[in-house]
């Protein structure tokens, strides 16, 4: 192996972070080792350990980045009060340009995390979105004389549906992402424009 590029602390410690996206977005956690990421950072397996204590460790620390780059960006889409087909709009997008800019991250976060780590899966990240969407829907909901207990069951159909479609639209490339947001907001806003007060199935 060549002499380890000479990087301070805090590069280094950068650099294996992106090698180890890499690398668990390809792979998977369960096939990834120790070995292969010191490889490919072109370091040698006892720095890896310094700076994460082994695999978990490195893990744990990407998909936290990743779920603070999603959060982030859905959170302030969501920050000003605006009209709410705006802001189911503005989460679509930022939803759909985070698996754009970070496709490698969202492929980690829709893998099943391995044992014992429950905050990288994608139903704690998604949970997490969804309540936000919840607070949005149950202002709306109370305003149009609707049950406001329903606003976690629709915020959830929602936040899954932009999910599933996401993880699709990843793998296929395409309509372009402006396309995508435009018919997920017409499907869910007609959807909620047009609920019954009284749907089958209830007394």
């Amino acid at each position: 192996m060549a002499p380890a590029l000479r990087l301070s602390r805090e590069e280094r410690r950068e650099q294996l972070m992106g090698v180890g996206k890499e690398v668990f977005a390809e792979r998977g956690y369960a096939a990834t080792t120790v070995e292969e990421i010191a490889e490919r950072a072109d370091v040698s397996k006892p720095i890896v350990y310094e700076h994460f204590g082994g695999k978990e460790g490195l893990y744990e620390i990407v998909v936290d980045g990743e779920i603070d780059r999603l959060l982030g960006m859905l959170v302030g889409s969501l920050e000003e009060n605006v009209h709410p087909r705006e802001a189911v709009e503005r989460a679509a997008d930022a939803f759909l340009r985070y698996i754009e800019s970070e496709p490698d991250g969202f492929r980690i976060l829709v893998r099943d995390a391995p044992f014992g780590i429950s905050r990288g899966s994608l139903p704690s990240v998604l949970g997490r979105i969804s309540g936000r969407a919840e607070e949005i829907l149950a202002r709306e909901l109370a305003d149009r004389g609707y049950r406001v207990d329903t606003a976690p069951l629709f915020a959830r159909a929602l936040v899954g549906m932009v999910a599933l479609v996401g993880q699709w639209w990843l793998e296929v490339g395409k309509p372009e992402r402006e396309v995508v947001v435009g018919h997920l907001v017409n499907l869910a806003w007609s959807g909620l424009r047009g609920l019954d007060l009284q749907p089958s199935g209830e007394a």
